[in-house]
């Protein structure tokens, strides 16, 4: 839960008592007083229940599983006790030689990770540094050259700059992996495992998924000891907080769908998503052309680019943030009221990722998808995955009779992540028009598709 103190006032001629700041609560309140100056700074005062149930054992130095949805608060559940350890035992920031390393999947997700790291230690004399690909590496050694107590990285830049000679991971205390579902999914656990066999053996190691299959216990039994498993079920399912429904729209009529529901006030920050990019950056210029302030990232984007797009829909100066999956997972930007999947994923699991950046932190949110006639076996996938129907509104003024009363049918494996025609409910000479499966080099661009 998140409280802002209210502002001291001043009027003419007479000072007013200044309501006292509200102290942190709970296992804030066992944080040395930097921390604590800067969660109260931030205007947290009681933590949320996977901070609670973590901090103390991982102030303890214990291993940790964490199995948490994004949006529970888990950053600062790992950041805040790391700051506090490595400050407790302060030295000189050694050069390219970090005393923690955080690995995130993607670009995005390590720099939002940075940022929070940032966040909670600005009263503190650590030094951090973000590195990933996509970009050129100058001014990430040159960061590395300054010194460096907390490194986040990306899997594939941190075993370049490995090799290169530029990091040294023979210190590293604290060793943490968020989302390894993630990770697991764009092919990264052989080089997580390369990166382990770097590492001290006695470290403190935490591994955060928003799954814990058994697949999933198997791999984190080779990187912890001993660890305390904490598991934040929530309330309600996530796809149970976001009211979701269908329009069934012919392909011709998207763009003018899409323009009338950005219309209603009530969609004050939407999230679009596309399976290509062209369509992505077309999908942009039309709403420009509408009047609807919109901007894209795709993998096609340079990462000033992509950074710049997804501050300015942080800030509000985007209405609308159109994406390819590049965006589906470790996306995390406040206040989306709406996910519109303007083309429906190939996968039947990607739907749930991507209408997963609405109703974060127990909030609410709405999901709209557009379904034409040729993608019905993707909307068949999708709520055979729920175990029911998506709801479908069908008085919008673009709705199309052809696209919900057909019946076309998927493959045995569609959706499920098998070769072949993985994914297409098309004859199979059509599948070039459709994304396929990145290469683990490719995955440092954040898109488990081409797309």
């Amino acid at each position: 839960m998140k409280e802002h103190a209210n502002a001291p006032f001043v009027r003419t001629g007479h000072l007013f008592p200044q309501p006292q700041p509200r102290l942190p609560q709970g296992v804030f309140g066992s944080l040395i007083p930097e921390l604590q100056k800067a969660v109260t700074t931030e205007g947290y005062v009681t933590p949320t229940p996977i901070q609670e149930q973590c901090i103390p054992y991982l102030m303890e130095g214990r291993d940790l599983l964490g199995c948490a949805q994004t949006g529970t608060g888990k950053t600062a559940a790992f950041a805040l006790p790391l700051l506090q350890r490595l400050s407790g035992n302060p030295r000189r920031s050694q050069k390219g030689t970090p005393r923690a390393l955080i690995i995130a999947p993607t670009r995005e997700l390590a720099a939002q990770i940075g940022e929070s790291i940032h966040t909670y230690g600005r009263f503190l004399p650590l030094r951090h540094t973000v590195i990933f690909g996509g970009v050129n590496q100058f001014h990430q050694v040159k960061a590395l050259n300054r010194g460096v107590d907390i490194l986040v990285a990306t899997p594939g830049r941190l075993l370049d700059l490995m090799q290169q000679g530029f990091i040294h991971l023979n210190e590293v205390e604290v060793f943490v992996l968020d989302e390894v579902d993630r990770m697991l999914d764009m092919g990264f656990i052989p080089d997580i495992k390369r990166v382990l066999s770097q590492i001290p053996a006695e470290r403190q190691t935490l591994f955060f998924s928003a799954t814990i299959a058994p697949k999933m216990m198997k791999l984190a039994n080779t990187m912890v000891s001993k660890p305390v498993r904490v598991t934040i079920t929530p309330d309600k399912p996530a796809v149970e907080s976001i009211v979701q429904k269908v329009l069934f729209v012919g392909k011709k009529d998207k763009d003018s769908l899409l323009v009338s529901l950005l219309s209603d006030p009530q969609i004050n920050k939407a999230l679009i998503f596309t399976q290509m990019k062209h369509t992505a950056n077309r999908v942009v210029k039309k709403l420009c052309a509408a009047g609807i302030h919109g901007t894209a990232i795709h993998g096609n984007k340079s990462q000033a680019m992509r950074t710049k797009a997804l501050d300015g829909f942080k800030r509000g100066r985007f209405q609308v943030l159109v994406a390819t999956d590049v965006a589906a997972r470790g996306l995390d930007v406040d206040d989306i009221t709406h996910v519109i999947n303007y083309d429906l994923p190939v996968e039947a699991e990607t739907y749930v990722h991507r209408i997963g950046r609405t109703a974060r932190a127990g909030a609410n949110g709405d999901a709209i998808s557009f379904c034409c006639a040729e993608d019905r076996a993707y909307l068949m996938e999708i709520e055979r995955l729920l175990g029911k129907p998506v709801p479908a509104d069908m008085e919008h003024p673009y709705h199309c009779d052809d696209a919900f009363r057909s019946r076309q049918s998927a493959p045995k494996n569609f959706g499920r992540g098998s070769g072949g025609s993985r994914g297409s409910g098309r004859p199979r000479k059509n599948l070039a028009h459709y994304p396929r499966r990145r290469s683990r080099n490719h995955g440092e661009q954040g898109s488990i598709f081409l797309s």
